[in-house]
């Protein structure tokens, strides 16, 4: 069984894989009623695979073999054996990919588009307001309104195009997810639900707790608490945030400093994955208050600020110590 799972292991892990083409695009041609061994060979000599056997296996394993296409296919560099067996299986070109991931920014999100080889820069020079009216979108702020996905495009498909497929992705998920929320939440709109599900996304280390640290913060919003989380504190710090937060930096008031001001941040700070979304409008029922991160990515969830107290004694402190 081990040697199974780690042989699955391991396939997996070449099938995800780029395939690193050298240059940057590559022309291939798949002959007319090849077989799944036959290609495997032919994009072997047009230097694309390194070997035949890896490919056929997952091919098999995915019940692909009998539905691969002949045809002229431009591939991306960066493509996966996934991808390009995928694109086979279509009969559609793999020109390109792009993963957007929960909890980047909006900032990240625009680096990881300029790298791409395969987009087409238009986006150059313009402001996050100019770029969301091309968009259709009524917003000024981009931070958090793109969904977290892996997107497959065209060469050459513009970054507006990119953006309009994760933007439109995240309104339609966030205006269904709104519908079914629990009852007697306090959020004005689903904007600010989007608000919370990026904090939520920050603060979280394990999936699981996800619901807790909801719940947590939507019971200091019902009483009028200050959420006071730190992934806001660092947000609103932008670029003077050096990887350590100081106790200076918790009182120096900015719009994202929920230390200094009450309620939700202006704007998301992050973007959010659809757990953390379902999270923010199906919090847990508790009563805790206060969590403390245990140094495992997990936390420890408290009532009262005694036990509060003395559980940042416990963890934090001697973790720094």
């Amino acid at each position: 069984m081990i040697v199974s799972l780690g042989l699955f292991a391991w396939l997996a892990y070449y099938a995800i894989s780029p395939l690193k083409l050298q240059p940057n695009s590559q022309e291939i041609t798949i002959q007319p009623k090849s077989g799944l061994r036959s290609i495997a060979n032919q994009l072997v000599k047009q230097g694309v695979l390194n070997e035949p056997w890896r490919f056929i296996i997952i091919a098999r394993l995915l019940n692909k073999q009998s539905y691969l296409q002949a045809g002229s296919y431009t591939l991306n560099k960066n493509v996966s054996p996934y991808q390009l067996l995928l694109s086979l299986n279509h009969g559609k070109t793999t020109q390109g990919s792009i993963t957007f991931i929960e909890g980047r920014t909006f900032a990240q999100m625009q680096e990881k588009i300029i790298k791409n080889d395969a987009i087409k820069q238009t986006l150059t020079g313009l402001s996050e307001s100019e770029m969301l009216k091309l968009m259709g979108s009524d917003y000024s702020v981009a931070e958090g309104l793109f969904f977290p996905d892996t997107f497959y495009f065209d060469r050459n498909t513009t970054d507006t195009v990119i953006l309009k497929r994760s933007y439109d992705s995240m309104q339609s998920k966030l205006a269904k997810a709104w519908q079914g929320r629990d009852a007697n939440l306090p959020y004005k709109n689903s904007y600010q639900a989007l608000i919370m599900a990026s904090i939520i996304e920050k603060e979280t280390g394990k999936a699981v707790e996800r619901p807790m640290i909801a719940g947590v913060f939507i019971n200091r919003l019902r009483m009028g608490m200050r959420l006071q989380t730190d992934p806001t504190v660092i947000y609103g710090m932008g670029k003077y945030y050096d990887g350590n937060l100081r106790k200076k930096d918790l009182i120096a008031d900015t719009p994202y400093n929920t230390y200094t001001r009450d309620g939700l941040p202006p704007t998301p700070i992050a973007m959010p994955g659809m757990a953390a979304i379902n999270a923010a409008l199906h919090p847990a029922t508790t009563k805790a208050l206060y969590f403390v991160g245990k140094g495992d990515g997990s936390h420890l969830f408290s009532n009262n600020l005694a036990d509060h107290n003395l559980a940042v004694v416990r963890y934090q402190l001697k973790n720094n110590k």
